[in-house]
């Protein structure tokens, strides 16, 4: 059976707004997810990661941890994909995706994440339990 290998980067602001594209195929409708994308040959999760960022965003970012591993079955495929936290140190808000898949880059807070049409709807509870915990984090 084949099997899809994927990373996403889960970056959040000093305004605990997380880093979001609105992605697509042409003709399909369009929803919201954390930056992300497949391994390529010979990549490490941690370097599909970065550059799936610096494609889908225009922003540099590094690792600051890996978070979970998500496993699961999308159109007959088997899927597993690496979250990391990842945090900005440079560049500009920019699509430069090769795959024209991304039409929008945005930070998005809890309340938008909670109404958003996300891509994988899984994520919804997760991203908003990131975005308590490291207010609660920043608080002490």
């Amino acid at each position: 059976m084949k099997k899809w290998y994927g990373a996403a980067g889960l970056c959040i602001n000093e305004h605990d707004e997380i880093l979001m594209v609105l992605q697509g195929a042409e003709n399909e409708e369009k929803r919201w997810s954390i930056p992300s994308g497949g391994k390529e040959d010979g990549e490490s999760f941690e370097e599909c990661c970065i550059r799936e960022l610096k494609e889908e965003t225009g922003l540099n970012v590094t690792i600051v941890k890996p978070l979970h591993i998500k496993k699961g079955n999308t159109f007959g495929i088997d899927v597993e994909v690496h979250y990391f936290e990842v945090t900005v140190t440079g560049g500009t808000i920019c699509i430069q995706d090769p795959d024209n898949l991304i039409y929008e880059v945005a930070w998005k807070n809890a309340d938008a994440i909670a109404t958003l049409n996300l891509s994988f709807p899984e994520d919804a509870d997760y991203l908003l339990n990131f975005i308590n915990t490291n207010k609660s984090a920043q608080s002490i």
